[in-house]
């Protein structure tokens, strides 16, 4: 569902939250080594981020990418729609473009049960509550 820039987007979120509580920023390259992503990726996707107030940055030699204490508390659906947008979350399955409940395609129900069970995970979930678990050695970013 999700597109592989989304999903290089939230990992990248993930680690600047890690980076939260010792108020570092960091680099493009930290960041992609770290969430084993091309750097050229990594690199526009960050600055999606930061236009749509996801993240933010500052230049310089101190410079970066971090996060503030509302970032860190604002739930994946911000960076989801930021890069993928919420249309996702109203597609038909098949790609139909007149699926509805008085027009289903074969697999309507189902497939909008499991997407309205997936938005409701991304609207819920915390950047927070992602990071901790990462910080923990509970979850990992990379395969």
């Amino acid at each position: 569902m999700l597109s592989l820039t989304c999903k290089t987007a939230i990992k990248a979120v993930i680690y600047l939250a890690s980076k939260y509580s010792a108020g570092e920023k960091s680099g493009i390259r930290e960041i992609a080594e770290y969430i084993d992503a091309s750097e050229h990726t990594v690199g526009k996707l960050l600055q999606t981020l930061v236009k749509h107030n996801v993240i933010n940055s500052t230049k310089g030699p101190s410079g970066g990418f971090y996060i503030s204490k509302e970032q860190y508390r604002q739930s994946i659906m911000q960076v989801v729609e930021a890069i993928d947008g919420s249309r996702m979350f109203k597609e038909c399955g098949l790609g139909l473009s007149k699926c509805s409940s008085t027009h289903p395609c074969p697999i309507h129900y189902e497939y909008k049960e499991a997407r309205d069970i997936v938005e409701r995970l991304f609207k819920d979930k915390k950047v927070i509550d992602l990071c901790e678990p990462v910080n923990k050695g509970l979850a990992y970013l990379i395969g």
